[in-house]
């Protein structure tokens, strides 16, 4: 049997408290890392100013019960085109069925998870009634499609609808 056994360096307080230092220099790097992440990659808020959202919700309240009398019918397909693009195209109509012409309609496309990724098409009317407009840069994926309606400088229509694009 062999009696030699290695001695290895004894464990001095100065060893302890480097890797105690490395220990935590390790887990605080981190959590900066992932700090930094996470506020690089924060799409934003929903609103900027909760009190002033306040403050229009029942102007909206009443816009939307406007809207409701109305009874227009408003008709909206997206389709997503070649290297990333989509159209909108909007048919519209007023309670009797007659094309409704001479609104300044808008769409905006809503990423739900990043408001960073949102897209606003100008819309045209190419048709009596019919109205269409395009953007780049659509990825597939869930949307939010929000259509507004302008008459006379006032609002007059508006609606929120999810949609879902594929390739």
């Amino acid at each position: 049997m062999n009696s030699s056994t290695t001695a290895g360096k004894p464990l001095t307080g100065r060893a302890v408290l480097v890797m105690l230092v490395a220990f935590f220099g390790v887990v605080i790097g981190v959590n900066l890392l992932m700090m930094r992440f996470a506020i690089d990659t924060m799409s934003g808020t929903d609103v900027d100013s909760a009190y002033r959202a306040s403050l229009a919700y029942e102007r909206e309240i009443q816009t939307a019960h406007e809207q409701d009398t109305r009874h227009w019918r408003v008709e909206a397909h997206v389709a997503r085109g070649p290297a990333n693009s989509a159209s909108v195209r909007i048919v519209a109509h007023d309670s009797k069925g007659a094309p409704l012409t001479g609104l300044d309609f808008s769409a905006r496309l809503e990423r739900p998870a990043d408001k960073r990724a949102d897209r606003t098409i100008a819309l045209t009317e190419v048709e009596t009634g019919i109205y269409k407009g395009s953007a780049e840069g659509v990825l597939p994926g869930q949307w939010n499609l929000v259509l507004e309606g302008d008459a006379g400088g006032k609002r007059v229509f508006r609606s929120r609808n999810h949609v879902m694009l594929s390739d």
